[in-house]
């Protein structure tokens, strides 16, 4: 089936033909192994086996499986992908109002006190003596 338009559901949507449009539903969206989508997928959740040639946002978990090739930005809090899994564009990891990049950790030298990666390493890594 090849379905032009967009699609929106307050459950879950499974698409194993094809589909030229934004997708957006409340629950969880499935892309089979066949399945192709050339727009943006919104949801709550997300597999991918097939292929997505635009941005994906996921607010909780999204899955990409080792059949997929997503061309577009992904963005989720939480993601899986497995090996053989083809992903073209950036991925951001994590929640919406998390920082973009973390703040940058200031480096102690031997004179502020430290004490060089020996002290630090027999600290988390001693054996206790």
């Amino acid at each position: 089936m090849h379905v032009v338009g967009d699609c929106h559901s307050t459950d879950t949507v499974r698409i194993e033909g094809r589909l030229e449009g934004s997708v957006r539903a409340d629950k969880a969206v499935v892309v089979g192994e066949g399945g192709e989508v050339t727009g943006d997928i919104r949801t709550q959740d997300a597999v991918i086996a097939g292929q997505v040639k635009g941005a994906l946002d996921v607010d909780s978990r999204l899955e990409l499986h080792a059949t997929c090739v997503v061309d577009g930005e992904v963005r989720a809090k939480r993601i899986r992908l497995d090996e053989g899994g083809i992903v073209h564009g950036n991925i951001s990891i994590g929640p919406k109002d998390a920082p973009q990049h973390p703040p940058a950790q200031p480096q102690l030298t031997d004179r502020q006190g430290g004490g060089g990666s020996r002290g630090v390493a027999k600290g988390k890594f001693g054996h206790g003596k």
